[in-house]
């Protein structure tokens, strides 16, 4: 039963993939980050919404049976809301919609799977924007998704020439400078509104928008880091201001905020804070004092008068649902942090590898229909191209880069699926058809994009 308290949720949101996280770490993430997040929820008595792609699900199960087991628990309990999400990390904008839907629907089966729960609630990786997505997420079976509001803002006129932040393909963070939309808007209801109640897309899917504006300081917390920017690191007392500055907005304008979903890795580890902020080649470093930071997050935000919740339930409660069609004015190919999906698709490995990914996909589409049907192994290059499209290997842009293993891991993506290929074929019976999908010339051309990207040096082995 609603207090009538102004709601709160705090979304985690985990992707084992992390570029630069070696598969050998990645139980030493689940073990030192999503554990001591499920333990705190469970001592703490606290309700959060956590979101996790497919892969990282399976990586629990396979690796740490007994941290999927606690979140199950919690699910069970409806202590933690479980949030959708592809099943691989891509930038669902920069992908073939056909790969994007199977994926998402990948996803959701994997929450079943591991937790008996299928999510209706879903989360867009990195925020990346395209008017079609809307549509891709009812199809695939959510009710609701989890939008970035800077992105949304920026698409008024107003406010992108008062922050005079300016988009590039080049470009994929500008989060610092986010607060000038804070400052911008925190006395006209007419944009607060969209920020402190749900609002519902033409197609009826409900939207929840969260902000940098809150969640960037409340990470520069949990990391308790300066790295030159401030004389001291953030306080809990400057988070304390910003969440009481929300209390008045939200009586006035609607029932909740989302002030954090970022994440999950920076619970426990400093994850990617030092590439993404200063170029620095430190990756998921031991940071044991964020859990508490994390915990003192919580309880502060109940103290001052919020009501710990999730999408469903401020979904469930809210008076004002807002009718939304200018999310069609987002630009295409915006991302969150106020930067672009498309500074994913523009870097040398996304040009390199995404001409062979989508020759795949068009040989899956060929092949089935010639065999009127999506065989055993059409099924399973589908999944293989969708893995081979993990955004993680095609990112961050120079002067960093992926790991070698995460580009590894796409070209044994791309092999798999261009092998799948030519088994359908024989299995079909049309192994001659070569007008239709040649797997052995693929299979030169992958040889080909393998040597380039193998014999390259990436950023921290030196």
């Amino acid at each position: 039963m609603s207090t009538g308290k102004a709601r709160v949720i705090f979304m985690p949101h985990a992707n084992i993939q992390y570029s630069q996280l070696p598969p050998e770490k990645r139980s030493w993430v689940c073990e030192n980050c999503y554990r001591p997040l499920f333990e705190l929820v469970r001592d703490s008595g606290a309700k959060i919404a956590f979101e996790a792609s497919g892969r990282t699900l399976e990586v629990m199960h396979d690796e740490t049976p007994q941290v999927l087991a606690l979140l199950k628990e919690l699910v069970s309990a409806g202590r933690i809301e479980p949030i959708g999400s592809p099943f691989i990390h891509v930038m669902l904008a920069n992908i073939p919609p056909e790969v994007a839907l199977d994926t998402l629907k990948h996803g959701l089966d994997a929450w079943e799977k591991y937790t008996g729960i299928r999510p209706e609630t879903g989360w867009n990786p990195e925020c990346g924007w395209a008017g079609h997505l809307p549509e891709l997420y009812r199809e695939a079976g959510f009710k609701s998704l989890v939008m970035d509001a800077d992105s949304f803002l920026l698409s008024f006129p107003e406010i992108r020439e008062a922050t005079g932040l300016r988009y590039d393909v080049q470009g994929h963070s500008n989060k610092n400078h986010l607060f000038k939309i804070e400052k911008f808007i925190e006395n006209k209801p007419d944009f607060l509104r969209y920020l402190t109640n749900p609002s519902v897309a033409p197609n009826g899917l409900q939207l929840i928008f969260r902000s940098d504006c809150m969640a960037n300081p409340m990470l520069w917390y949990l990391m308790g880091a300066t790295e030159g920017m401030r004389d001291t690191p953030v306080t809990l007392d400057e988070i304390r201001r910003m969440l009481q500055s929300w209390l008045p907005r939200i009586a006035a304008t609607g029932s909740f905020i989302m002030p954090y979903a970022e994440d999950a890795e920076y619970i426990g580890s400093s994850a990617y804070f030092y590439v993404k902020q200063f170029n620095q080649a430190r990756f998921f470093e031991p940071e044991p004092g964020s859990i508490g930071r994390f915990r003192e997050l919580l309880a502060m935000a109940e103290e001052i008068g919020y009501e710990l919740s999730t999408p469903a339930e401020v979904l469930r409660t809210a008076h004002t649902v807002i009718p939304n069609d200018l999310i069609e004015n987002i630009e295409n190919g915006a991302a969150w942090h106020g930067g672009t999906a498309k500074a994913w698709a523009n870097t040398e490995y996304s040009r390199i590898l995404d001409p062979v990914c989508r020759s795949i996909v068009d040989g899956i589409i060929t092949l089935e229909r010639r065999f009127g049907c999506r065989t055993p192994e059409l099924e399973r290059a589908w999944k293989a191209v969708a893995s081979a499209y993990v955004s993680d290997s095609r990112w961050p842009p120079l002067p960093t880069s992926p790991g070698r293993f995460n580009v590894r891991e796409t070209l044994d993506d791309l092999k798999s699926a261009n092998r799948l290929l030519g088994e359908a074929m024989e299995k079909g019976g049309i192994a001659g058809r070569r007008a239709l999908y040649s797997a052995p010339l693929m299979a030169t051309q992958i040889d080909l994009v393998e040597k380039i990207l193998m014999e390259r040096s990436y950023f921290g082995e030196q």
